[in-house]
C-alpha cells in the first residue's frame, strides 16, 4: 500500500533541471542575504551597484579588492560591494562577448577608428610583461566597460535601493 507523502515532499509539476535549481537556490540565498543586512537601504544600494560596476571591468583578480576598497571610500556596505561582485559571475557565460564589445566600444572611443581583429592566440607571454599589452587589450576594454557599467550600476541603485525600502517598510493590515 503506497504511504502518503508530507505536504512538504510532495512534488507539484515539472522541476527545473538540476543547474538551474541550483543558480535558482544560489540567487535566493544572496537575494535574502543583501535584504537582510542591518544598513542603511542607501548603503546597501551603493555598496551593490559599486559591485556591479566593478563587475564589468577587465581587471579580473582585482574586482572584489576594488569594490569593497571603493565601498569602503564611499562610506557604504562592503558586503553588498563583495556579494554584489559576486553575483555578476552568474553571467560568466556571457562574459567574453561581454568584453570584446567593451574592447570595441573603447578602441573606439580612443582611437576613432574600429579596432583590427586581434587574435588572443598570437599572444604570448612575453607580452603580459610589459606595458605593450596593457596599452594595446586591457586599456581599450577598461574604457569600453565605463559604458557598460555605469547604467547597469544606476538601475542596480535604484532597484535595490526600491527593494530594500519596500522590504523594510512596516506592514499595513488591511
Amino acid at each position: 500500500m503506497a504511504e502518503l507523502q508530507p505536504a512538504a515532499e510532495r512534488e507539484y509539476g515539472p522541476r527545473l533541471p538540476l543547474p538551474l535549481a541550483r543558480l535558482k537556490r544560489w540567487l535566493a540565498e544572496h537575494h535574502m542575504t543583501l535584504m537582510t543586512i542591518a544598513d542603511t537601504p542607501h548603503s546597501i544600494a551603493l555598496g551593490s551597484a559599486i559591485g556591479i560596476f566593478f563587475g564589468f571591468t577587465p581587471l579580473w583578480s582585482m574586482k572584489t579588492l576594488l569594490s569593497i576598497g571603493v565601498a569602503w571610500i564611499c562610506r557604504c556596505n562592503k558586503i553588498a560591494a563583495a556579494i554584489a561582485v559576486t553575483l555578476h559571475d552568474v553571467i560568466l557565460p556571457f562574459m567574453p562577448a561581454i568584453y570584446i564589445w567593451e574592447y570595441t566600444v573603447g578602441y573606439r572611443t580612443i582611437y576613432h577608428v574600429s579596432p583590427h581583429h586581434v587574435r588572443f592566440g598570437h599572444i604570448g607571454w612575453h607580452d603580459y610583461a610589459n606595458w605593450h599589452a596593457f596599452t594595446r587589450l586591457v586599456w581599450p576594454a577598461l574604457v569600453g566597460s565605463v559604458f557598460l557599467a555605469i547604467p547597469c550600476a544606476i538601475i542596480v541603485y535604484f532597484l535595490m535601493r526600491i527593494l530594500l525600502s519596500r522590504a523594510r517598510a512596516p506592514q499595513q493590515t488591511g
